[in-house]
């Protein structure tokens, strides 16, 4: 993982037309196109790997012999899911009582790495309702937190994804605490499209009955 934080922009929203030339769309994920995933700074010093090192032996105390494969929930129970400001060191998520998803999604990421899992940061839009997001942008607006990951009734959202058997990923959402259905592409709270962020070459990856391509949005409805 990237231990530098990354400056975000919000591209202009790119509009299609369809075959006819008639209707213009702009993409489930176009708002968030160019985004990468939230990054964790690194001070190059010890309170920053204290920090990692605590992570790390939490996870396994909580684990307890478990599966590998087990979600670590014991993280959406240590910090709660709010707004956050970048830039943000190892050092100063262990004082934080709240963390936003680009966070979350990086501690669990790197927690799964450590088991020895092949784990990737998942970039997500998911559709909830013009009022939810209303009640975050609010929330987030208080906090002078960025705001440009919500779009009306859809969300930017980030988790991990977590190769298993027979090139068949899991979708963590670490904000949440759960593991999360691909079957679920309609409805409040459903994923929309998906991104799967790494270096390797991946080929013939899916979720569920979703094909995957590495460092491609996949629009999923």
């Amino acid at each position: 993982m990237f231990l530098d934080a990354v400056s975000r922009e919000v591209e202009t929203p790119i509009e299609f037309t369809n075959g006819n030339g008639n209707g213009h769309q702009k993409s489930i994920f176009s708002p968030w196109k160019t985004w990468e995933p939230s990054q964790i700074s690194h001070h190059g010093s010890m309170c920053c790997e204290l920090a990692r090192e605590w992570l790390f032996n939490t996870d396994m105390s909580s684990l307890n012999g478990g599966s590998l494969f087990t979600g670590p929930r014991w993280l959406r129970q240590r910090f709660e899911w709010g707004p956050g400001l970048y830039p943000i060191h190892w050092c100063a998520v262990l004082k934080k009582r709240a963390l936003d998803c680009g966070v979350h999604a990086a501690l669990a990421h790197e927690v799964f790495l450590r088991r020895g899992l092949k784990s990737f940061r998942a970039q997500l839009v998911q559709e909830f309702s013009g009022a939810a997001g209303s009640q975050w942008r609010s929330n987030w607006e208080k906090k002078e937190a960025i705001t440009a990951w919500i779009d009306e009734d859809r969300i930017y959202h980030e988790g991990c994804a977590v190769l298993s058997a027979n090139k068949q990923v899991k979708v963590w959402d670490p904000s949440a605490g759960w593991w999360i259905d691909a079957r679920t592409t309609s409805g409040y709270g459903s994923v929309l499209a998906l991104r799967l962020s790494t270096r390797e070459q991946l080929d013939g990856i899916r979720w569920g009955s979703h094909e995957l391509r590495p460092n491609e949005w996949i629009t999923l409805s």
